[in-house]
Order: C-alpha cells, then sequence, then structure tokens
C-alpha cells in the first residue's frame, strides 16, 4: 500500500543545512525573535493522500481527470458497485478488496496490483501488472512486462482498447511504448493441476459492454472513444492462434514519424484483413541486427544510433506481398525492413522477437 507522507529526515553531518543560518543561528536579524529552521523539503507541496484514494465507497461514479494525478501513486480500497475512471498516469496503483466495480486505469509508470478483488471489469495500462488472490476478473490490459496472476480463478485478458486526447502524451510521462504490449502472455504464479485459472476475452470483446462511458457530467467532459479503430494501442492478436501460416515482418526505425508510419502500416495492412500478431519497440546493437537483418544487416546498422525501433508481425496468406508492396507505394522514401519471401518470414520473425524478449527480460 502506498504511502503519500514524505518523512522528515534530519540532515546528516556535514549534509544539508537549514536555508535560514545568518542571524545567529536562526534568530531574525531584525528583532532577535527565535524562528523554526526551513528545510528545503518544507518548500515542496503538500500532498493530501485523500486526494489519490477512492476507499470505502458504494454504488458510486468517481474519477480523476486529466491532470489530476500528474504521476502520484494511487489507492483504490473496499469499494463496491462502483465505475471509477483514472483519467491521468500515476506511479503505481494498488486495487484491494474492491467487488464488482468497473475500473478505468491511465497509463501507470510502474505496477498495478490488484488483492482481494472479485468480479470486476478493468481497463488497464501499466509497466507491471499483478494480481493475488482475486476471482473473476475480466481485464482489457497494456503491459510492458509478462503479466502475472497468482492465487487467482477465473481470470480473462483481452488487449487495451482506449482513447482519449491526452492518453497519448499520458502514455509518454509514464514511459510507457503504446508499441510493448504483452498483455496474453499471462505467467501463473500458482497453477493447479488440471485446471486453467486464465483465458482470453472473446475477440469480438467491446470494451463499453464491460466499462461503460462515464456519465457524470464532470467525468464526459475527457472526450474518451472506445472504438477499436481509434485506440491508442494498436489491437494486437497476441497469443491466439493464427488464422494462416504465413506471417511477415516489417521494422520501422527511429526517426520523427516512426510511430505515424507503423500506426499507417498498421491501418493499410489490417483495413486488407490481415492480421496484426504483435508489436515492440526495443533498442537494438550492430551485434542484434546481424542475428536479426541476417545479409540485410549492413543497411540498417547506421539507423540504429538514432534510438529504437519498431517492428509489427503480420499474419495471413499473401501477408509478405502485400506488406512489401503497401512499403514500396506508401513508404517509397523511407528505409524499411520487411521480409522478403514466405519461407524466410517466419525466421525473421523468430529472429527478432527472440532477441527482443530477451532485451527486455522476458
Amino acid at each position: 500500500m502506498g504511502c503519500f507522507f514524505s518523512r522528515r529526515r534530519k540532515p546528516a553531518q556535514g549534509g544539508q543545512l537549514p536555508l535560514q543560518q545568518q542571524a545567529g543561528a536562526g534568530q531574525d536579524a531584525a528583532s532577535g525573535e527565535q524562528k523554526a529552521p526551513q528545510y528545503s523539503w518544507d518548500l515542496r507541496a503538500k500532498i493530501d493522500p485523500k486526494d489519490y484514494t477512492f476507499s470505502g465507497l458504494k454504488n458510486e461514479t468517481v474519477g480523476r481527470l486529466p491532470g489530476k494525478v500528474a504521476g502520484q501513486q494511487f489507492v483504490i480500497q473496499d469499494c463496491e458497485n462502483c465505475q471509477i475512471y483514472i483519467f491521468d498516469h500515476s506511479a503505481t496503483i494498488t486495487i484491494d478488496d474492491c467487488v464488482n466495480c468497473q475500473i478505468f486505469l491511465g497509463p501507470v509508470k510502474g505496477s498495478v496490483f490488484f488483492r482481494d478483488c472479485k468480479d470486476c471489469k478493468c481497463v488497464v495500462a501499466c509497466q507491471q501488472f499483478r494480481t493475488r488472490d482475486c476471482r473473476k476478473l475480466e481485464v482489457f490490459l497494456c503491459c510492458a512486462t509478462q503479466p502475472i496472476i497468482e492465487s487467482s480463478t477465473g481470470m480473462k485478458f483481452g488487449c487495451f482498447q482506449y482513447y482519449y486526447p491526452e492518453l497519448a502524451l499520458q502514455f509518454k510521462d509514464a514511459g510507457l511504448s503504446i508499441f510493448n504490449n504483452t498483455w496474453s502472455n499471462i505467467h501463473d504464479f500458482t497453477p493447479a493441476s488440471g485446471e486453467n485459472n486464465w483465458g482470453l476475452l472473446p475477440e469480438t470483446a467491446v470494451v463499453q459492454d464491460y466499462i461503460p462511458l462515464p456519465t457524470s457530467e464532470e467525468l464526459k467532459a475527457v472526450r474518451v472513444s472506445t472504438d477499436a479503430t481509434k485506440s491508442i494501442i494498436p489491437i494486437t492478436r497476441g497469443q491466439r492462434q493464427k488464422n494462416s501460416d504465413e506471417s511477415c515482418l516489417a521494422v520501422f526505425f527511429a526517426g520523427d514519424y516512426t510511430t505515424a508510419n507503423a500506426r499507417k502500416l498498421i491501418d493499410e495492412m489490417t483495413s486488407k484483413g490481415f492480421q496484426l500478431v504483435q508489436t515492440k519497440e526495443v533498442l537494438m546493437k550492430a551485434e542484434d541486427a546481424h542475428r536479426v537483418f541476417q545479409q540485410s544487416a549492413l543497411e540498417f546498422i547506421p539507423l540504429l544510433e538514432k534510438g529504437p525501433v519498431v517492428a509489427l508481425e503480420f499474419n495471413g496468406d499473401g501477408a509478405v506481398e502485400q506488406c512489401q508492396s503497401t512499403i514500396n507505394e506508401v513508404f517509397s522514401g523511407t528505409k524499411v525492413f520487411v521480409s522478403e519471401s514466405k519461407a524466410s518470414a517466419s525466421q525473421d520473425v523468430d529472429n527478432f522477437y527472440n532477441f527482443a524478449d530477451m532485451q527486455m527480460g522476458m
């Protein structure tokens, strides 16, 4: 559970001293009155934990507007039959002992930890996701690392899909990439023999059917859309079975339009019926390029110094040919790695994502 009070520490000997030292070690020069020493941490804005806590609520709709959490930690506890919306980025969030709640959590820089919750529906974006002693949670998730469940049953997961105008900047403020989402790669810390404690939501699942748009006048000011085509996070198939034995890898290199170009290719390919399986944004070194791009490595190594690459895997019969054609037509002035043939494409995908998983400690 987070704590919002900063403890006052005494400065170490030879360390930080009171700002007010003159006039007889704390005396006012004019009046000679003794003044309390003032330390730099006394000048910081005071944080009221109540502003970052929802506790003991029942049958209520509550939330925080963009800019109202601003990277602080947040606590949600002992709520029942509530709709809760955090439309801002935060440091960490813990959700304890909540029942039958519908929860939206904007980007979380660190961890989201559900404990002793049941019958909740959630949309969550975070660096780390964990549950313990939970039952029947349905979560539309964006998670940069492998999600973990522990002593939890009846868990269902889908790919995060959500939009409001401030959300993209909030992802950046939280240090999260929209392309790093392992929503379906769940690790069950306490598996039961012969049982499966988790599964995936239906492909046709619509966020609004699980977490409705807010209806209070204050929260309606946030212009939310749950239209999958507008989602900040590209919607991926993840661990679902692929429809075809043909995949294609496309890799964009860092530049001013990397994200826009990747989103454009996703739109072009999915509009033609191909499915986006997975995405990844990661830094590469020259030796990584040789392993992933093989004969083409020398062409792309100079581009790696500019920043991380964005990789996309598309699946469907004819994916390689269509991806090559789209890149030639739409991105003719941009250097993009794309699989050369159906025969080499599966190896390209394996080479890149095995490297990326090692880089990210997965």
